[in-house]
């Protein structure tokens, strides 16, 4: 298996809704918004709206995250994208580790029916050459350090402390952040 990731950019929205969007349109549901917006922002965006927003971001000059594909498939998605620009710039949990214009990945999802395959480390790996081509100096997550031990799926999209080290990424701060019960970490990775 080849997996090749792409920017989720709006010719590929349909990829996007297929990683994040609900069965049922008017459900709502996170679509990847509630660490990119402020929590007031987010709580107002329900059912459509939120895949209409996200289409919007889309649209932009820098996509809202990396897609991986299985060939024609999609198979995974990792939302990457300027620190300053998500709720992460303000977090009094998750501390700046320093004033560098770092971006952040925060969600890592494969889609069900392809998870344990591998899928996970090329799409972080993909997010990070992504951010490294629209100019980051530097790329950092906020995963679980759960010593090896099992994530609750529905926790596990933060990403572990082991995949951002098989990326390369070392261990740059304690947070006052919990996921799934386990402490999160700020992982880093200067691209400069």
């Amino acid at each position: 298996m080849t997996i090749e990731v792409r920017p989720a950019t709006h010719a590929r929205f349909d990829d996007v809704a297929t990683m994040l969007g609900p069965t049922n349109p008017a459900s709502t549901v996170c679509w990847c918004l509630s660490h990119r917006l402020d929590s007031k922002t987010s709580r107002a965006l329900v059912g459509a709206a939120r895949g209409e927003y996200v289409e919007k971001l889309t649209r932009r000059r820098v996509a809202p995250g990396v897609l991986a594909y299985d060939g024609d498939e999609v198979v995974g998605w990792a939302a990457v994208a300027p620190r300053s620009e998500l709720p992460f710039a303000r977090s009094t949990k998750i501390p700046h580790v320093d004033d560098l214009p770092v971006w952040s990945v925060w969600c890592i999802r494969v889609r069900p029916g392809h998870r344990r395959r591998g899928i996970s480390l090329p799409l972080l790996e993909g997010a990070v050459d992504y951010a490294r081509q629209k100019g980051a100096p530097a790329v950092e997550g906020y995963p679980v350090d759960n010593h090896g031990a099992k994530v609750d799926l529905t926790m596990a999209y933060v990403g572990t402390r082991g995949l951002f080290e098989r990326a390369g990424f070392t261990k740059a701060a304690d947070t006052d952040s919990v996921s799934g019960g386990f402490p999160r970490v700020v992982m880093r990775l200067a691209l400069s």
